[in-house]
């Protein structure tokens, strides 16, 4: 009997595989069938488990119209789905959809419930309503697991979307949206698609409209050649695209590759509007306010990068061009390129130094339907001409630019100046820091360059200035136009030196707090001798000019050396030397409180029968000047000549005769001589 056991032993071991086999085989089959059924009977279930997975109450149509895929993810098929919407929330109901075909892999249903946001790798229906929120306290009203959080702000991702007819709705508080979408795609044997004159796969088509930032926005988008979900692409599609946000209206013409994600996209774009601010704003791109703008050139966008060609932009008055990129792969998005142009006038940038500008107040180019903007004016009191508009500096700080500047005329919005004919230079802008360097501008015959940075990491900006300029034509720089072909009233060749700094939240406040030097000397210069007369209130040579006719005098040296503290510029040294006269100018200008307080003296160096040569004044604010002469000196001399004319008419006129200071006005002469070889010296050492 042992031996019929151990017999019996050996061939039981031997069947327990065949068993195993045999029952895998068993369920493999019944699960294979189950497969191939659809797991009809795992629609409660089912529904129960998306119901917890997402946090919301989810219905599935069971019976005949629901099949259930577990073979490589979870993909359902099932005639009518509908997940609800939170409790909070007014909406019928989160998402509706008719004929659903979905697919979700098991790793994003993971992530989704341990809060990173849910990703749908495949969506097709015949009809799709979702309704989408987000409040301000941070509640969304997609599922985005139990975890707070940026997952919570995120909306779901696809992989692959088609939809027969659609609607979405989607409001977002902190980032002030509303809109309201219909979304249709077509197939390949509609009309619609057959008109664009080669077989297509679909007609995708997106109407949009609503608000954007309180802005109204309109947007039709058509793409031919979207293929249905789960096939695989045929190339670039044909894209079309017009849009309005606010008076900013956009056209877009050409392809893409992912029209869902907007990858692979290329054509060309035009683009009007009130400002470039706003546009930016939108996109998340940094733009300064401007007049109002139209443009128009090429587009393409990759994985992270736009690239973008500005074949011509007209913002207001000025035209320009370039060619930029703008790479959002780094921790701080990247705006690079060159600008480019015929013609900038510093009016259509005004808000960028913090004035209005007054091409705001001229209609667009021909043709254009936008209205211009209407730019906050500026809070500063009467008689304030400086700007003061606040600049925005948390913009300083979104991105970071490398932006080569080449633009043939910079108008500085005055009649009386040449404009900069050309004007060069390289902008920087990283960590809040915005900085112009190697500055390279050509006006009158003469050059400025130098650096220009401003410093916005904190909450008050730091400007810093280091301006140098040579052989500026004085002459031609500033235009100085007189009747009767008379000699302009000042000429020569202006050279000097700015090292400035200053703080503020505007450029009134920064020059309020200039703290720094001016030094400037003018060299094979002249003077109007009328202007030097009147101002030593010399009548009689005053007269004789005007009889004969205004002529220049040289000008053997002219120096002015100019110390900033607390937004005053006060004049250590500011002398004129000519061969008539040696002018002094002592005082100083106030940024801070725009007044100012300048006191003339002049020191004839020949005789005069008849002068009532006493210190010329100037005072006042910037808005107001007030001229006047210095009256306790005029009081002295008409006092005197009333007494003396009691005694003899005759007599009157002696206190009127001037015989003229020739030391005093050669001692000014040798100081200033001696003042410019000092400052030539100094440029020379850089």
């Amino acid at each position: 009997m042992a031996a019929a056991l151990s017999a019996a032993g050996p061939r039981s071991i031997r069947r327990w595989p065949l068993a195993l086999a045999a029952v895998l085989l068993a369920v493999g089959g019944v699960f294979a069938a189950a497969e191939v059924m659809g797991w009809p009977w795992l629609a409660a279930p089912l529904q129960q488990t998306l119901s917890e997975t997402l946090g919301r109450r989810v219905r599935i149509a069971d019976g005949p119209g629901f099949q259930l895929r577990l073979v490589g993810g979870l993909r359902v098929k099932s005639s009518h789905v509908e997940i609800d919407a939170p409790p909070w929330s007014a909406e019928p109901h989160l998402l509706r959809a008719d004929e659903l075909a979905l697919e979700l892999r098991y790793i994003d249903l993971w992530r989704a419930r341990r809060g990173q946001g849910l990703r749908v790798e495949s969506l097709s229906a015949a009809h799709l309503d979702a309704h989408l929120e987000r409040l301000a306290d941070g509640r969304v009203s997609w599922p985005a697991g139990p975890a707070p959080g940026a997952a919570r702000a995120a909306l779901p991702a696809f992989g692959r979307l088609q939809l027969g007819q659609g609607s979405l709705t989607y409001h977002d508080v902190p980032l002030a949206i509303d809109v309201k979408a219909r979304v249709s795609w077509t197939g390949a044997d509609s009309p619609e698609a057959q008109t664009h004159g080669r077989p297509l796969s679909g007609v995708l088509r997106v109407d949009a409209n609503g608000q954007v930032r309180r802005l109204p926005l309109k947007l039709e988008l058509i793409a031919s050649g979207v293929v249905p979900a789960g096939l695989a692409p045929i190339g670039p599609v044909p894209l079309s695209m017009k849009a309005s946000i606010g008076r900013a209206q956009l056209v877009f013409a050409g392809t893409a590759a992912d029209v869902l994600h907007m990858d692979g996209l290329a054509g060309r774009y035009e683009l009007k509007g009130p400002s470039l601010a706003a546009v930016g704003d939108l996109v998340g791109v940094t733009l300064p306010t401007t007049a109002a703008f139209q443009t128009q050139g090429t587009v393409q966008r990759d994985a992270e990068s736009w690239r973008v060609v500005v074949d011509a932009a007209t913002v207001g008055a000025s035209r320009l061009d370039g060619a930029f990129v703008y790479d959002r792969g780094g921790r701080v998005p990247l705006l690079s390129g060159r600008l480019g142009g015929a013609r900038l006038l510093l009016a259509d940038l005004g808000p960028v130094v913090g004035t209005t500008p007054a091409a705001t107040a001229a209609p667009l180019a021909a043709g254009a339907a936008s209205a211009p903007v209407s730019l906050p004016a500026s809070t500063r009191g009467s008689g304030k001409v400086l700007p003061n508009r606040t600049f925005d500096l948390p913009a300083l700080r979104a991105m970071d630019a490398n932006v080569l500047i080449d633009i043939d005329s910079v108008d500085l919005n005055t009649s009386l100046l040449e404009p900069l004919r050309p004007l060069r230079t390289h902008l920087l802008l990283g960590g809040g820091v915005l900085t112009l360097r190697n500055l390279d501008a050509r006006t009158a015959q003469g050059r400025l360059s130098g650096e220009l940075a401003l410093d916005g990491r904190e909450s008050t900006a730091l400007w810093r200035a280091d301006l140098r300029w040579s052989d500026v034509r004085l002459e031609r720089w500033i235009r100085q136009e007189r009747a009767n072909a008379a000699p302009p009233f000042v000429s020569g060749r202006l050279n000097g030196r700015a090292t400035l700094t200053g703080q503020g939240r505007s450029t009134a406040e920064i020059l309020g707090s200039l703290k720094g030097q001016v030094r400037t000397d003018l060299r094979g210069g002249s003077v109007s001798h009328l202007a030097v007369e009147a101002a030593g209130i010399d009548v009689a040579q005053s007269l004789g000019v005007l009889l004969r006719g205004d002529d220049a005098l040289p000008v053997t040296c002219a120096v002015a050396d100019l110390v900033a503290e607390r937004g005053a510029l006060r004049a250590s040294t500011l002398v004129i030397d000519t061969s008539d006269s040696t002018v002094w100018i002592t005082g100083a200008l106030s940024l801070a409180d725009e007044t100012l307080d300048l006191r003339a003296v002049v020191s004839p160096k020949d005789f005069s029968p008849l002068a009532l040569r006493t210190p010329l004044r100037v005072r006042g604010s910037f808005a107001r000047p007030q001229v006047s002469l210095e009256k306790s000196a005029l009081g002295r001399k008409v006092a005197s000549a009333l007494l003396l004319g009691l005694i003899n008419p005759l007599a009157a006129l002696v206190p009127l005769l001037d015989p003229g200071d020739a030391d005093s006005a050669a001692r000014g002469a040798s100081g200033c001589r001696a003042l410019m070889e000092r400052s030539g010296a100094a440029r020379a050492r850089g």
